[in-house]
C-alpha cells in the first residue's frame, strides 16, 4: 500500500480477505468518547459496521456509509444477527455534500488519511453540509508519530488544523493507538499498534 490515497479496488481486495482494521469490535478511542456522542449518528467509511453496531446497541439511530458493497453487506449482515436497527448504505463519503440529510455526531475511524488533498477538501465540504451546528466529529486517523511509510498515510497536527481552519473548532488532538487484526502481517506496525490521532472537531453554529 503506498502512503497515497487508495482506490476503491484495494479496499475491495481487502474486503474479499483479511482487512487489517476488521478486528470485530469497536476500537478503544470510540468507546472511551462513547458517552460524549448523541445522535442521529453518522459513521463515515463505516465498513462492517462494529462502530455504528457499537453505537446502535446504545440506544442512537446510526446510518453508516462506505463505497464498499462487500463491507456495507457484511455490516447489514451483522445487523440482522444482532438485532440492532441500523441503516448501512453504499455512498461515496467524498459526497456527502448533495445527501440533505443531518447529524447531530458523525464518527470517522480510518477514513480520513486514505483520501487525497482534493478528496479531503471535499470530504469536509461534505461533513460541514450534513452535521448539524454545534455537532462533533469524532475522528482517528494515522498519526505522522508512525514511523516508516508503508500503510496510511501519515498526518499531522497541523493538516488537521488546516482541514478544519474554516467553520470548525477543533476541541482535542490526542495521541491514541488502533488495534490491528492479529493475522495482518503484511505491513509492521508501531508495538501497540500504530500511532494514531484522536480529534474532536466541532461544527460552529
Amino acid at each position: 500500500m503506498s502512503v497515497e490515497s487508495i482506490d476503491r479496488a484495494s479496499f475491495e481486495q481487502f474486503y474479499a480477505g483479511l482487512a487489517p482494521w476488521d478486528v470485530g469490535k469497536p476500537q478503544r478511542a470510540f468507546v472511551a468518547v462513547a458517552d460524549r456522542i448523541t445522535g442521529p449518528v453518522l459513521d463515515a467509511g463505516c465498513g462492517t459496521g462494529e462502530h455504528a453496531l457499537y453505537l446502535a446497541s446504545l440506544g442512537h439511530r446510526v446510518t453508516g456509509v462506505d463505497f464498499v458493497p462487500e463491507a456495507i453487506r457484511r455490516a447489514q449482515a451483522k445487523a440482522a444477527e444482532r438485532g440492532l436497527d441500523v441503516e448501512f448504505l453504499v455512498k461515496d463519503a467524498t459526497a456527502l455534500g448533495g445527501w440533505g440529510e443531518c447529524f447531530a455526531s458523525v464518527i470517522d475511524c480510518g477514513l480520513f488519511h486514505v483520501f487525497s488533498d482534493a478528496d479531503r477538501r471535499r470530504y469536509v465540504q461534505g461533513l460541514a453540509r450534513v452535521l448539524a451546528p454545534g455537532g462533533r466529529l469524532f475522528l482517528m486517523c494515522m498519526s505522522d508519530e508512525e514511523p516508516g511509510t508503508e500503510g496510511p498515510r501519515r498526518v499531522s497536527r497541523q493538516e488537521l488544523h488546516d482541514a478544519f481552519a474554516n467553520g470548525w473548532e477543533i476541541e482535542s488532538i490526542q495521541p491514541a493507538r488502533c488495534e490491528i487484526h492479529p493475522e495482518f502481517t503484511e505491513v509492521k506496525f508501531s508495538d501497540g499498534g500504530p500511532k494514531m490521532w484522536f480529534a474532536v472537531v466541532r461544527r460552529k453554529a
